[in-house]
């Protein structure tokens, strides 16, 4: 089922890129998908931004009051695992801005391309159970027990990475029977009622309202998952790439970073 879901993730990722890569030629009545504004002028034309998973509700928002305050930029979004991203980026993708949930990842990206990310918020795990908590799960501990239904983050992505740290900082082996691509995709067996249990980031359990409940973690406070956003070096719309990343870590954005349960710089 994780490989499953890894391989749509990249496939919608993968579709909205190639279909701005065809857009983006300068053939007779091909509008370039960069339309530049002039010195001081506002961002305008296509951005696209690709972005952790974990931020899909919130990036939602901030695409909204960005396309609201610029009548001239049309934002577009992909959603997926921070090293899928990544690895897009990396090879080439038409990519205007990079949010990731990991600074390893980010570090692969200014590696090879150059630039400067900005730090625009902080996250925290939280174990997530179904609405009633029909397992009975009280904490980190539960997640070692073999007659429970445990759902992590693989360990190649990020929140995968972080619940690692956080289960041996209190020295717990988790015993998990499906591993997902990226924290969404874990909740989502949670809030299906198929899991007993997942860890995932606090914004995703605070997302889901009513459909699953949160049982604290206080080993999960120590380790924290900070998102970084990068314009691409060479991005096919610079001007609204700088926008995007500004209007990210500044006070509207944060606004809507703390709003959606992410601490801010």
């Amino acid at each position: 089922m994780s490989t499953r879901r890894a391989a749509c993730a990249a496939a919608a990722v993968g579709a909205l890129l190639t279909g701005l890569a065809a857009c983006a030629g300068t053939g007779a009545g091909a509008a370039p998908r960069d339309a530049p504004a002039g010195a001081g002028g506002p961002p305008r034309g296509t951005v696209v931004v690709l972005a952790a998973a974990s931020l899909t509700d919130v990036l939602a928002d901030v695409t909204e009051d960005l396309e609201e305050r610029h009548p001239g930029l049309d934002v577009r979004t992909g959603l997926a695992a921070s090293s899928t991203l990544a690895a897009q980026v990396v090879a080439g993708a038409p990519a205007d801005v990079l949010v990731t949930a990991s600074e390893g990842t980010m570090a692969t990206v200014t590696d090879a391309l150059g630039g400067t990310p900005v730090l625009v918020a902080a996250n925290t795990l939280q174990i997530a159970v179904p609405a009633g908590n029909p397992g009975g799960i009280t904490g980190l501990a539960d997640l070692a027990d073999p007659d429970r239904t445990i759902a992590l983050c693989d360990p190649s992505v990020p929140c995968g990475a972080v619940a690692a740290e956080v289960l041996a900082s209190a020295g717990v082996t988790a015993s998990p029977d499906t591993l997902e691509q990226d924290a969404r995709a874990t909740l989502t067996k949670v809030r299906l009622g198929e899991v007993d249990a997942a860890l995932v980031y606090r914004t995703d359990v605070l997302a889901a309202g009513a459909q699953v409940e949160a049982v604290d973690v206080p080993a999960a406070r120590r380790v924290t998952t900070r998102y970084l956003a990068l314009a691409v070096p060479g991005a096919p719309n610079p001007a609204a790439a700088r926008a995007v990343v500004a209007h990210l870590s500044g006070p509207d954005g944060a606004a809507a970073l703390q709003a959606a349960g992410f601490t801010t710089p």
